[in-house]
């Protein structure tokens, strides 16, 4: 484990009188020496009594721990996958009057950084560590066996939230996590790198990548709730709602005790679900394209003065054709996607605004510290050139074509899509920079948006912040703010030095010379270094897939980033000396931080047999589980894809009329799914909500115990293939039948596996929706799913 730069460590003992009660016989009037380097915090030891009856004596004051005197409120909101030139508080064409009004009142800082990804911001922002040397080289999902990349952050890298828990705070984290190990989200845990389990008394939210947000894949804290029905559901108004009736339940509980909060939207995250009000809002404000939004953006930036005067437009990539260029049927689905991205952003403002209300309601607005983080990288290009109705197209090599996405139009961003939109608008939304989300080398994937309002804090109203700053900056931004050290310990663990510095020293001071001097990145091969002033970069892998070169040959640019904002002009050929001092000062970054080997594989790190990463099913061909089983996200789930396998289950039902899921893997875009209707067993292969594939039973379930058995015989020769199904009731064939096609990669990026209920959107049409409605009327013994070794 990595432990350098000792003199980063901060151990201080603070004096305080108000933070510990003490017997007023003994120590009324004496100042007492708390520790708080070392936590959690060690009072003196107890006194020792003579006398035998208590009535004799007065017991000792109670001790507890409290925050330091006037320890401000912390509120952290992180907005996913928005890109710098979206809002219109930087400049962009996406109304955010909430951002606006916190902008007015407090900072922006028009030069912070993520790491162009999202479970490595998120640690990086937890930890105020970098973001491999927190093991979170890439997402969760495709962490790999290396150090660096393991997806497990170390107990010597405390969470804000457990430093600021064990200091007196309450804690509580809403929303989107993906922060735990994709083969540790299962009832054997361990539940280390849950939220629970890094500091957070209350966790409301999903834990994987992504969600659909009216069908969410709700937890809360370590269980998996049904997701409501009730008409008009949205997953942001439900954890705003949540997130305010916490907040005000510790307010009248225990309104001196400070609280933080982690407020991470799923939104603006793929899939670009939100109400129709909210898209019709920008109704033809897309019209004129990307290009023409690349200018005018750039042009208001100016304007607003969040890029300097001189800043140029980068150039668009290669790959994204001119507006002017594309067909009128191309440029009406473009703009139709934009719309509903943008109600989407719009829809998640207003959320925020809500819960800003919320604090002034309650009278804490001024003594409440609210860091507003406008995405953790750059807007996302996954919806690669055409955009996606069902973004799992992407991740299962299915191609879409922009003529079939015409007729769903006007269903683009409701439940019966799970969409992405173009990537030509991902570099509009990241203007002035050429690239976005994954690219680590350009700011496009990692300038973000950033507001910090804090009235009792901050003098200065309204202005901006230049200096250079990192996710990583805001631990110790908070902790210095609550007047509390970085610990040396915590829970008995050695801690690693932070990588951070804190911004209060910005908080006044707009000219204040910039603390945060040297920050390299790194993301799937894209690599750069920024080092005063000056960044090295390498463009390796665009994000719609495309490899450049090899990691050997990889052609490196330099820029001057305080006379070229939007990295437009490549100076390596005029400073060929300067840039190699720069690769080499990277390298030397990259060792230290665990970053090297770089693995620039993306879809293939998915598989645990490629990254060498942990699976929970590793060997397995069999999984039986009680009808009681929880749900299981399908990287803690036997592995079904590209082989036959077969499915028993053992049930009892009283009536003819029986129904329900007996079990069922994914959802409306892609799955799986044995289920009972009108007391018949029948069976459905979803294939992307593109195909389904029905097979129903004439013979209905007689009264008493019964074996349902599902036999599918995969056709072999490759992935992604058919096969041939048969369906047995108490061993006699009932249906048989044909799926043509399967998926060959990924189910849902967050529908888990359920026994005797389908938890979010169904799989099969007509069966009903949610938890109540799919709930198995009879009672299911076990169920035991048993799949070939190969293909």
């Amino acid at each position: 484990m990595r432990f350098h730069r000792p003199d980063s460590f901060l151990s201080v003992a603070i004096l305080v009188t108000s933070n510990i009660c003490l017997s007023p016989s003994s120590l009324a009037a004496t100042a007492v020496e708390i520790d708080r380097s070392s936590l959690p915090i060690v009072f003196v030891e107890p006194a020792t009594y003579a006398e035998l009856n208590a009535r004799n004596t007065k017991p000792p004051a109670a001790t507890s721990v409290k925050a330091p005197e006037d320890a401000p409120n912390v509120i952290v909101v992180l907005i996913d996958d928005l890109g710098f030139g979206a809002t219109s508080t930087f400049g962009g064409p996406i109304s955010t009057p909430t951002l606006d009004r916190l902008a007015q009142k407090g900072l922006r800082y028009n030069r912070f950084h993520t790491t162009a990804l999202c479970s490595p911001t998120r640690a990086a922002l937890k930890t105020g560590r970098n973001h491999h040397a927190v093991n979170m080289g890439s997402i969760t999902e495709s962490a790999t066996a290396y150090p660096g990349n393991t997806g497990q952050i170390p107990p010597t890298a405390a969470s804000v939230a457990e430093v600021l828990r064990l200091n007196g705070y309450n804690t509580g984290a809403f929303g989107k996590w993906h922060e735990t190990a994709a083969w540790e989200t299962s009832l054997s845990g361990p539940y280390d790198r849950w939220p629970t389990r890094q500091g957070f008394e209350k966790f409301y939210g999903f834990i994987g990548g992504e969600t659909d947000q009216w069908h969410p894949a709700i937890f809360d804290g370590t269980t998996k709730i049904p997701a409501p029905t009730y008409e008009g559901y949205h997953f942001t108004d439900d954890m705003t709602d949540q997130a305010i009736g916490w907040m005000e339940t510790l307010q009248g509980l225990t309104p001196d005790k400070p609280f933080f909060m982690y407020f991470a939207t799923g939104a603006v995250h793929a899939p670009h679900h939100v109400p129709r009000e909210n898209i019709e809002k920008y109704a033809g404000k897309f019209d004129d394209g990307w290009d023409t939004i690349r200018s005018t953006t750039l042009a208001r930036q100016k304007v607003v003065g969040v890029v300097p005067e001189e800043t140029t437009l980068a150039p668009r990539p290669d790959d994204i054709q001119p507006w002017s260029e594309l067909t009128d049927v191309e440029r009406r689905v473009f703009s139709r996607q934009a719309e509903v991205f943008a109600g989407f952003v719009d829809h998640t403002d207003a959320n925020i605004g809500r819960l800003i209300d919320a604090v002034e309601a309650l009278g804490i607005l001024n003594n409440t510290l609210i860091v507003f983080i406008a995405g953790d990288n750059g807007t996302s290009a996954e919806g690669t050139m055409a955009g996606l109705f069902n973004e799992m197209t992407y991740f299962n090599n299915y191609a879409e074509n922009v003529e079939d996405l015409v007729p769903l139009l006007d269903k683009w961003g409701s439940d019966e899509t799970y969409p992405h939109m173009a990537a030509g608008w991902a570099v509009a939304f990241d203007t002035p920079f050429t690239w976005t989300k994954q690219v680590a080398s350009d700011f496009g994937g990692t300038r973000n948006g950033m507001v910090i309002h804090w009235p009792d804090g901050i003098e200065a109203k309204g202005e901006l912040r230049t200096q250079f700053s990192h996710v990583v900056d805001i631990v110790p931004t908070i902790l210095e703010a609550a007047k509390l050290p970085i610990p040396s310990s915590v829970n008995g663990v050695p801690q690693q030095p932070m990588d951070g510095e804190s911004l209060v020293y910005s908080f006044d001071s707009p000219d204040a010379e910039e603390r945060h001097t040297t920050q390299y990145f790194e993301m799937f091969g894209n690599r750069a270094i920024y080092h005063e002033g000056w960044y090295a970069r390498t463009i390796h892998k665009l994000p719609w897939g495309s490899t450049l070169a090899s990691l050997e040959e990889d052609s490196w640019s330099l820029y001057n980033t305080e006379e070229d904002f939007s990295l437009a002009l490549d100076l390596a050929e005029q400073e060929p000396e300067r840039l190699a001092d720069l690769q080499a000062l990277f390298m030397n970054e990259a060792e230290e931080n665990h970053v090297l080997p770089i693995d620039d594989r993306v879809v293939e790190r998915l598989n645990p047999d490629i990254a060498g990463q942990p699976d929970l099913m590793a060997g397995r061909t069999t999984l039986s589980l009680p009808g009681t089983a929880p749900p299981l996200l399908e990287n803690t789930f036997i592995n079904v894809k590209n082989r036959s396998k077969e499915v028993i289950a053992e049930i009892s039902v009283s009536t003819k009329d029986a129904s329900g899921v007996i079990i069922t893997q994914g959802g409306s875009f892609g799955g799986w799914s044995l289920y009972v209707r009108d007391g018949k067993p029948d069976y459905t292969y979803n294939y992307l909500g593109v195909e389904r594939y029905t097979l129903s039973s004439e013979r209905e379930l007689p009264p008493g115990d019964s074996t349902i058995r599902l036999v599918f015989d995969y056709d072999g020769g490759g992935v992604g293939k058919g096969g041939d199904v048969q369906l047995l009731l108490n061993d006699e064939i009932v249906a048989t039948g044909r799926v043509e096609r399967t998926q060959p990669i990924i189910f849902s990026a967050d529908e888990t596996a359920d026994i005797g209920r389908d938890f979010q959107s169904p799989v099969a049409e007509g069966i009903g929706e949610g938890a109540n409605e799919t709930a198995f009327t009879g009672r299911i013994k076990r169920v035991t799913i048993s799949a070939s070794e190969t293909n």
